[in-house]
């Protein structure tokens, strides 16, 4: 009994002597992180292509008859005036066919004459005249036919310009309507012929203003229109040819190729955000992080970007213009994650 007494005591020395238990920590404070607000800029809306610079009226030349070509007095790059006298057929066969449609119209004019006198002798009957008569008339066609071939025969200008193409030589035989020579008329001026895809082509409107750049004349920009818009599409391609009007200038040449930015009906609106706040970026997509100030928390989103530049990188989808995302400490937060935002309150158009 008595060593039952001194254990108990002993116990409860020993209890008494153990230090107090601490105090539990105190959980940690968020971090903060500095945030900014998704901007975004209107611009208007641009369709950009690369085209060819070309006289917009070309008329492809040829002889209206079947002949061996005589001479062609104009080579590729040649300036021309209205009326020269440009390529010629050797005359001999559609002169030899004049002559010979000549000659039967005078035997079918000597036929008629006495087919009137016998019918007014009562020696032949009416529809015998009207044959005659037929013939003669027939004849008549054939001489215009051959003279119109004869006086076609050359090539003249329609119009001052530049030979564009030499598509034959002499000695060369060639059909009735075979291209010959392609000439561009100067008085119609000069085209930048853009092809483009349908969708863009739509966008466009005769008269939209555009921008042309000639890597031929130094890179200087040049100011021109939509003159015409293609109502068709090539069967090859698909595109749509469209012409921009370019301003007078002596160095211009067909053929010359450049760049053009055509402004398109309506404004796209280009929503960024700062370059710090992007991250994992892959081909066109990357992640931000976007910050609930409500709540004080992150939520991890993807998105999809474009181009960067000096007022941050273009956000092609995923965020809304005034949406908040975190531009600090993004390689340490995860999603869901309590954060003490520092920033704009409120998105503001950058």
């Amino acid at each position: 009994m008595r060593l039952a007494v001194i254990l108990a005591t002993a116990t409860l020395l020993a209890g008494c002597g153990k230090p107090a238990p601490k105090p539990t920590d105190s959980p940690a404070a968020p971090p903060q992180v500095r945030v900014a607000a998704v901007g975004g800029d209107v611009q208007a809306a641009e369709v950009t292509g690369v085209g060819t610079v070309a006289l917009r009226r070309e008329a492809s030349l040829g002889f209206t008859s079947a002949g061996r070509i005589l001479r062609i007095n104009v080579n590729e790059g040649d300036r021309v005036r209205r009326g020269q006298l440009l390529a010629a057929l050797d005359t001999t066969t559609v002169a030899a066919d004049l002559a010979r449609a000549q000659a039967e119209r005078a035997r079918a004019a000597a036929e008629y004459k006495r087919s009137e006198t016998l019918m007014a002798q009562g020696w032949i009957t009416r529809p015998r005249l009207e044959n005659a008569k037929a013939a003669l008339e027939s004849a008549d066609a054939q001489v215009r036919a051959a003279g119109f071939q004869t006086a076609n025969a050359t090539i003249v200008a329609p119009g001052s310009g530049t030979v564009l193409a030499r598509l034959s030589e002499p000695g060369q035989v060639v059909a009735a309507g075979t291209p010959v020579l392609t000439i561009g008329e100067e008085a119609s001026g000069y085209v930048l012929r853009v092809p483009l895809s349908d969708r863009d082509a739509a966008r466009l409107t005769e008269g939209a203003p555009a921008t042309v750049t000639l890597a031929a004349l130094g890179d200087q920009p040049m100011t021109g229109r939509v003159v015409e818009i293609g109502g068709r599409a090539d069967r090859a391609t698909g595109t749509f040819v469209i012409e921009i009007g370019l301003p007078d200038d002596a160095r211009l040449r067909s053929g010359q190729i450049g760049d053009a930015r055509i402004v398109a009906g309506g404004a796209n609106q280009q929503l960024r955000v700062p370059a710090n706040a992007v991250f994992a970026a892959r081909a066109d997509e990357a992640f931000v992080y976007v910050v609930d100030r409500a709540r004080q928390r992150v939520a991890l989103r993807r998105i999809g970007i474009g181009e960067a530049d000096d007022r941050g990188v273009r956000v092609t989808r995923g965020l809304v213009r005034g949406e908040l995302v975190a531009t600090s400490r993004v390689d340490r937060l995860h999603d869901g994650m309590a954060i003490a935002p520092i920033g704009p309150s409120s998105g503001q158009a950058r």
